[in-house]
């Protein structure tokens, strides 16, 4: 079961903004080492998905971890080799709005060496560049 809003208003909704840099949820909070953001874009549930996975797994049940990031915003797509007009495509998928900054995943509970190679294995799974963050330092 892929994330996605138990219900929404609207389905279909318009692209919307992604400019500026993140306001909100651009800081460490819950765990020690976070993995931040560098670009703006959408992350599709799937990615969100395989980033999880990455991370539990070689965490292999020790520490916890958080996923600061929902996916809210559907997309639509119109199938191939369809004509011009006759109103919005399905719905797709879901997706995530990442701005610049934006904490993606924090990591508690492991050691700074493990922490940093979790967040690497979840980095390569990521369509956007990302960077290593401890909450007391910046690195």
């Amino acid at each position: 079961m892929p994330l996605m809003p138990e219900r929404v208003k609207y389905r279909k909704m318009q692209r919307g903004s992604r400019a500026g840099t993140a306001t909100r949820g651009n800081t460490v909070a819950f765990g020690e080492y976070g993995l931040q953001c560098l670009e703006r874009g959408w992350m599709d549930t799937k990615e969100i998905e395989a980033a999880r996975v990455a991370i539990t797994r070689h965490m292999k049940r020790r520490g916890k971890m958080w996923i600061r990031v929902f996916p809210q915003k559907s997309f639509t797509k119109k199938p191939l080799e369809t004509r011009m007009g006759k109103g919005k495509g399905p719905l797709e998928s879901w997706v995530a709005v990442v701005k610049p900054a934006t904490i993606l995943f924090e990591v508690d509970g492991v050691p700074e060496a493990s922490a940093r190679e979790c967040m690497r294995l979840a980095a390569t799974k990521l369509s956007l560049r990302t960077r290593f963050i401890s909450r007391h330092k910046i690195t």
